[in-house]
């Protein structure tokens, strides 16, 4: 059976590259404001930005758009500009934890109850459709058919009704819990035909190809531990974080974001204390 339209894939690029500037300010934020929830001046992160290689302009615009959006909040002290979480910044972080640790660490007793759901958009909308693709494979729905969308994560029913509320699909959609019973399609063509596990299992291998600790590359702790915490705040738009008993035989996942993980700890000091740097020189 052909596939649909994928909301989300394994991207081709290298998972070594930054992500959109924006999502280099998330991971920013996520790393090294939200834990102490600290005020960090515009100066640092341009500094930061650009030692992956993000363009002065467009890192102004991310923090901007991300303003714009709520996620964080001008804080001036005379012409010095600093930038603080906002409630829904730690929120939008809290939220992307969760969905990283479901990809980490695979559900052990699913219960085998599905949530779904069946929404059409047509084409006239076609830029809210991509909104909605894009935002259903993040929270880990896969697409087996046309205008049907499923995600064994039960508990994800809120998340799903404030993806359908904030898109205003809500009148235009069909949810449902259910269990897959032994008559039609297997359950492994199911999620075979849901999500494309041969592309989240290469982008696995090439992530950890890339991220082979000690591998010698230039730029310093702060850019390799950049690069490595946004190639990994990235995997819920690559892995939907399936169940144990959905996953094939070996999946690399697990094993490869355990050792990523152990690399990114021992990074951390002496990233961390370059960010410090940025942050005096920009007092």
């Amino acid at each position: 059976m052909p596939r649909t339209e994928p909301a989300v894939t394994a991207s081709a690029s290298s998972p070594v590259n930054a992500g959109s500037a924006r999502s280099v300010l998330l991971t920013l934020l996520g790393e090294f404001v939200y834990p102490e929830s600290t005020l960090v001046a515009t100066g640092a992160l341009l500094e930061a930005f650009a030692c992956v290689d993000i363009a002065e302009r467009s890192a102004r615009q991310a923090i901007n758009r991300s303003a714009a959006s709520g996620w964080i909040e001008a804080v001036r002290e005379g012409r010095r500009v600093s930038w603080r979480l906002t409630d829904s910044g730690h929120a939008l972080i809290a939220r992307g934890s969760r969905r990283l640790r479901a990809v980490r660490e695979p559900m052990t007793d699913w219960d085998g109850q599905w949530l779904l759901l069946h929404v059409s958009v047509p084409d006239a909308q076609r830029v809210q459709r991509q909104r909605l693709y894009r935002a259903l494979s993040w929270a880990g729905f896969g697409n087996p058919t046309p205008g049907l969308w499923i995600c064994p994560h039960s508990d994800r029913e809120a998340d799903l009704g404030q993806i359908l509320t904030d898109l205003e699909l809500v009148s235009q959609a069909l949810v449902f819990m259910a269990r897959h019973v032994e008559v039609g399609v297997e359950r492994a063509d199911l999620v075979h035909r849901a999500w494309d596990l041969s592309a989240v299992g290469a982008h696995y291998e090439e992530l950890h190809e890339q991220f082979i600790p000690g591998r010698s590359r230039s730029g310093g702790a702060l850019r390799e531990h950049i690069l490595l915490v946004n190639a990994l705040q990235r995997l819920p738009s690559v892995d939907p974080g399936l169940p144990l008993a959905l996953l094939p035989e070996g999946w690399p996942g697990r094993p490869v974001i355990a050792e990523l993980e152990r690399y990114r700890a021992a990074l951390a000091p002496k990233a961390h204390a370059e960010w410090r740097a940025l942050l005096g020189k920009a007092a």
